[in-house]
């Protein structure tokens, strides 16, 4: 169990902003709030050793408009330390920045990290656990962080890195060729309430409504990839693994997860409602949102400012279709603190980043939804105005988000049983659902399982076992 902060860490959220620390010029947070105001002390004397000066490296990765809104932040940081001077460096991906870590080719004193890439960092001694600071700083997670985003990021009953941004799975709707008003009208099944979420029925309404001759759209299409169909799974009461920490095997075959799957393939399969062959062969699925022809995208916040840029595209988000339970899946990434000379001013740099200020410019670019919920509810980054109109999505979705265990991303297993899964998704020759899962699941356990020793029946072929069809070219290829 992680250790609880004590009683100033659960304390109301001070203003973040304005930080009382040697790095930030004086700060008059209790004038603000009606106390007394702060008088600036005396110049010390010519005697007194001057306040050496922190110059600390902020590292971070992304496209340049992510790069170009930490930089703002740096710049309106510095525009007011009197003690501290930060400078950014940034790379494409986290790889390329791990990797220049990890060769000595960079040192940044406080870094972005993801939260597979965890481990290794703990391990290897890459940063300072951050409770003790926090504390000092009076910084309150506990009632403004998903309990789940602070779990992901400790090791050793200490929070070893700060949640920074969530990336929770949600639907993009093309709000020309779903109309949920032209719905209800014709009588068809729609939500109540967009922000309130939506159940598998209304989901599939929509798919048909957004499926328009004269248009040339279709409804939508499902990725055939763990990762796209593992929302529904949870949803429907099941999970993708077979233990979430420590898996042995993927759970495809367990009796909710059929059932789920069965419901799911009978709406993604259907070549009325979801693109074709030919035209995924042609674009991405979102490709072809972007032109106008797909009514509906699973994805997360970060295909926001791109879509935005579209001329003529008009788009909203709404939470996954429910199965069952609301649920969707998604992932976290984090601030950690490097070990070195420049902790402390490192801690009061982290606070800077988590607060509303703070992330203000990385809002505006709305590419991350804030992993503090004080931040996500707030104007920055619900940005009223601007598509998507029902941004609150994103934070409903958060509450109801399983982080995916970070084996769905091994490249051994996706090679393993990425052909097996897209076979699923087949709609000129299906398998057998109950057949295809339990070849899936034993095929996942001999990259997981080491101890797994299957008998040659267990990894047989689609076409050798009883009624399977020959087999055929993937209807549904990735595009991923």
């Amino acid at each position: 169990m992680l250790r609880r902060p004590g009683s100033s860490l659960s304390a109301p959220l001070i203003s973040l902003a304005c930080v009382a620390s040697l790095s930030l010029a004086a700060c008059t947070t209790e004038s603000q709030m009606g106390g007394p105001t702060t008088t600036p002390s005396a110049s010390p004397s010519p005697t007194a050793p001057p306040v050496e000066r922190a110059e600390l490296t902020y590292g971070v990765f992304g496209v340049e408009a992510e790069l170009e809104a930490y930089q703002v932040v740096v710049d309106d940081y510095n525009a007011r330390a009197t003690t501290v001077e930060v400078t950014l460096q940034s790379w494409a991906t986290s790889e390329a920045m791990m990797r220049a870590i990890e060769t000595g080719t960079a040192d940044p004193d406080i870094y972005q990290v993801r939260r597979d890439q965890l481990s290794d960092v703990v391990d290897e001694g890459r940063n300072v656990p951050l409770f003790s600071l926090l504390e000092d700083r009076n910084l309150s997670y506990g009632d403004n962080y998903p309990l789940d985003t602070i779990e992901a990021l400790s090791r050793g009953n200490d929070l070893q890195c700060m949640p920074y941004g969530v990336s929770p799975t949600v639907m993009y709707l093309n709000t020309d060729l779903i109309d949920f008003d032209v719905m209800r009208l014709r009588g068809m099944p729609t939500p109540e309430d967009e922000m309130g979420g939506w159940d598998f029925e209304e989901f599939s309404a929509a798919a048909e409504f957004g499926t328009h001759k004269r248009a040339k759209s279709r409804g939508l299409t499902i990725e055939p990839t763990l990762a796209s169909i593992a929302p529904y799974l949870y949803s429907g009461g099941g999970s993708l693994f077979d233990d979430d920490v420590e898996p042995t095997s993927l759970d495809l075959s367990s009796g909710e997860n059929q059932e789920t799957l069965a419901t799911l393939l009978a709406l993604a399969r259907n070549p009325l409602v979801t693109l074709t062959d030919t035209q995924l062969r042609k674009a991405t699925p979102q490709e072809w949102f972007e032109r106008g022809r797909l009514a509906m995208l699973q994805g997360e916040r970060s295909l926001t400012p791109g879509l935005r840029k579209v001329p003529d595209l008009d788009f909203d988000v709404m939470p996954m279709p429910r199965v069952g339970r609301t649920a969707t899946t998604g992932d976290v990434t984090g601030i950690c603190i490097a070990p070195g000379e420049w902790v402390q001013r490192s801690a009061d740099f982290l606070v800077h980043l988590v607060s509303a200020e703070g992330f203000e410019p990385v809002a505006e670019a709305g590419y991350t939804v804030p992993a503090n919920t004080s931040v996500a509810r707030s104007v920055e980054f619900l940005q009223p105005g601007r598509q998507p109109e029902h941004a609150g999505a994103f934070n409903a979705s958060v509450d109801a988000m399983e982080l995916l265990p970070l084996a769905t991303n091994d490249p051994a297993l996706q090679s393993a049983v990425g052909g097996l899964v897209e076979q699923l998704f087949s709609m000129t020759l299906p398998p057998d659902i109950e057949v295809a899962t339990n070849l899936i699941d034993a095929t996942s356990r001999t990259v997981l399982d080491p101890t797994y020793e299957p008998e040659d029946s267990e990894l047989s072929d689609f076409t050798e076992l009883p009624g399977s069809p020959e087999p055929a070219e993937s209807s549904v290829p990735s595009t991923s």
